[in-house]
């Protein structure tokens, strides 16, 4: 994979090029979100997950996209049985590994999905990336603890989460993306930080699960997972921060109208605005 912009910048045109089928089981708090953002994308979203046809749908599909948010049993056995049929089938999956660091049963799952169906992107919160990869984390439930908060305010804790990333990425032989605000890529040999974003993303539930199934979508058009996890976590950043900037322009400043405006964002951004704004750095 290469750092250079216009390698993982072109991700966007290629995804609208090739209009894949991508297999998305997550959070029915965020399905439709998430539907409408792939479709926006150029991605035809497929969010099937009962059992007796999960894997079936994994295999006419160009990736996968799981997640631990919201878990139920029906929901544990489609993920495996979809992991299993895109391992097999040689297709690139990526898991949002919700909750890890709050519940053993959550870590347990996360551990032996990544041991079992060698997902190409691993995605959670600084603090979630931590306690899977084996790292002391602090406790916050579902949030990132303050501890482990990646911001420009906190210069040790992204110094120290490079090198967990870029140790954990290299183990497991997936791309390792832990959320902030400052997000942080590894691919094992290098890592990358994005400073996008604003704090009204973490306000509208379901923003993780839908930076997930933008990565899922990515991974069925890009030339790397390092390129769709780097793609669709500046895309993310930048839609929030065009969201707001489109409240503004309407006079409005409701959460409900930020939820809104950061879907239509999504569906407006394109290359030259990334260009623009992106703030993306190799460290």
């Amino acid at each position: 994979m290469s750092s250079d912009p216009g390698t993982f910048l072109q991700t966007g045109e290629l995804l609208q090029l090739k209009n894949p089928l991508v297999h998305c089981i997550t959070s029915p708090i965020a399905v439709n979100d998430c539907a409408n953002v792939c479709l926006a994308l150029g991605a035809r979203p497929i969010m099937a997950e009962h059992p007796e046809e999960a894997a079936g749908i994994t295999a006419i599909s160009a990736s996968l996209g799981v997640s631990l948010a919201n878990i139920t049993d029906a929901r544990i056995h489609s993920i495996f049985l979809s992991g299993a049929m895109a391992l097999e089938q040689k297709k690139s999956s990526v898991i949002d590994v919700v909750g890890v660091n709050c519940s053993p049963m959550r870590m347990n799952l996360a551990k032996r999905f990544v041991s079992e169906c060698r997902p190409a992107v691993i995605k959670g919160n600084a603090s979630e990336i931590r306690a899977l990869a084996g790292a002391s984390f602090g406790e916050a439930g579902i949030d990132t603890a303050d501890s482990d908060r990646l911001s420009p305010d906190n210069p040790g804790a992204i110094e120290a989460t490079a090198q967990i990333l870029s140790s954990f990425s290299a183990r497991t032989g997936a791309v390792v993306l832990a959320s902030g605000i400052v997000d942080m890529i590894s691919d094992g040999r290098n890592v990358w930080a994005i400073e996008n974003g604003c704090p009204s993303m973490a306000r509208v539930t379901g923003t993780g699960c839908i930076l997930n199934c933008i990565i899922a979508s990515c991974l069925a058009a890009a030339e790397s997972p390092a390129d769709a996890a780097l793609y669709g976590t500046l895309l993310l950043g930048v839609s929030g921060e065009t969201a707001e900037q489109l409240l503004k322009d309407r006079c409005l400043s409701g959460l409900g109208s930020y939820h809104i405006a950061l879907i239509d964002a999504l569906s407006l951004v394109n290359r030259e605005v990334l260009e623009q704004k992106g703030k993306v750095r190799r460290l």
